[in-house]
């Protein structure tokens, strides 16, 4: 492969980290090719080359190699305002890929891989590929139920190698989010320009800025900067026994309308072995009114099919069933997909109808459901909710899907001195 036909931001990395008194420990799973080369165990040669990312004058211990085998420990410098020295591993996936061909068995791999590796760690990282970080990221927040560590996506806009990188500063970032102690987020998010974001509220906005991506309907969860400032009270709480999903549909796909969009194409879109559609529909879920149009998605509803209805606009949600514009869509069977992302809402979708055991009604009742902090669910009665060990507790009037400190209450940001 010449250097014009590697990506520009291709390279996954998975961070495992398992915390102790004095440092934590991490360690980091290559996926993707990302930089400028392609051979197995090159970026951990050109990590060590950086004198912010490898500490050579850290004294590996023989309990630190013992709590990494199999995985080699690499020393991150230690930070002044940190709470723990940082310890990561790198290992890769062969073969290594761009991320544009990142499919729902590569999901599955991830996922069993943090599984396999939760208890030993206290947080993961992975570097990706930024074409389609934000459906992995989506994927992997419904693959990983229960999640109590975090789970951090990052990349870059250029390679490594490049003078202007944004590798080194986002990787950098990624691992001290994931491991450093400023905060415990224990969720998929993704770190980019400075800033973490929940993975499922959050799209690729820019295919040129060093700050690529958006969560249009939910704050940013912290930013590093001069200080580091942590946003506690959007971040999700978990007490219940982890565990990992790998089954996923991949009988699922998304129709974007367009006007003059025939009954003959949605049709055809609609036919098997579809089982799951999301209709990315106009301003607050519009859809047109036209009888031949409207038959065709009440047929596939008929038939068993999970239509879901998003909005084409980033900011905002569509419409609830209680409202007239759209009471005729409810009646056909189609689900509201408020404010998801089509990222999210693709991905849940595929991770419901994968539950074997689920019905269809089931499936188009949770996919209404914040399973993740995924989507913004009003209600008057339950509007923050407490997950403290399977309990469900009602909290200050707000919005379920903004998730919660730890501790079950809004607070105010949190911010760490950080300069120098």
């Amino acid at each position: 492969m010449t250097r014009k036909e590697l990506p520009q931001a291709g390279l996954t990395l998975m961070i495992y980290a398992h915390a102790c008194t004095l440092h934590t420990r991490l360690a980091c799973l290559l996926f993707h090719p990302g930089y400028d080369w392609h051979t197995l165990g090159s970026l951990q040669t050109k990590i060590k080359t950086y004198p912010t990312l490898y500490d050579k004058d850290y004294c590996i211990t023989t309990d630190d190699k013992h709590c990494f085998e199999p995985f080699q420990p690499i020393p991150l410098p230690f930070v002044r305002d940190s709470k723990h020295r940082v310890l990561y591993c790198i290992t890769e996936y062969d073969p290594l890929m761009d991320s544009c061909n990142m499919n729902m068995d590569d999901w599955a791999k991830l996922a069993r891989d943090i599984e396999k590796h939760y208890e030993q760690f206290d947080g993961f990282v992975i570097l990706h590929g930024t074409d389609t970080m934000c459906y992995t990221a989506s994927a992997l927040s419904f693959m990983l139920e229960n999640l109590g560590k975090p789970v951090i996506l990052t990349g870059a806009q250029l390679p490594l190698s490049e003078t202007r990188s944004d590798a080194h500063g986002n990787m950098l970032g990624a691992l001290l989010m994931a491991g450093s102690g400023y905060a415990h987020i224990p969720e998929v998010c993704i770190y980019f320009g400075h800033q973490l974001l929940r993975g499922n509220r959050t799209s690729k906005t820019s295919a040129t800025s060093f700050s690529p991506y958006s969560s249009p309907n939910l704050p940013t969860l912290a930013t590093l900067g001069m200080n580091v400032s942590i946003a506690g009270h959007h971040a999700r709480c978990r007490d219940l026994k982890f565990k990992a999903h790998s089954a996923m549909c991949p009988d699922v796909g998304t129709l974007t309308l367009f006007p003059g969009m025939t009954p003959q194409l949605v049709e055809t879109f609609l036919q098997p072995p579809l089982k799951g559609a999301v209709l990315q529909t106009y301003g607050a879920g519009h859809f047109p009114t036209q009888r031949p149009l409207l038959d065709k998605v009440a047929q596939a509803c008929g038939r068993g099919v999970v239509v879901v209805n998003c909005s084409q606009c980033p900011h905002g949600t569509t419409h609830t069933a209680s409202e007239c514009c759209l009471q005729e869509l409810c009646e056909l069977g189609v689900v509201s997909g408020a404010d998801l992302t089509v990222e999210a809402a693709l991905t849940k979708l595929s991770f419901l109808l994968g539950q074997t055991h689920l019905s269809v009604h089931d499936v188009r009742k949770r996919m209404e459901e914040d399973l993740r902090g995924e989507m913004t669910v009003e209600s008057c009665t339950l509007t923050a909710a407490v997950y403290s060990k399977g309990t469900v507790e009602s909290c200050s009037k707000g919005t379920a899907s903004n998730g919660l400190h730890p501790d079950g209450e809004q607070s105010n940001a949190i911010t760490t001195n950080h300069q120098s």
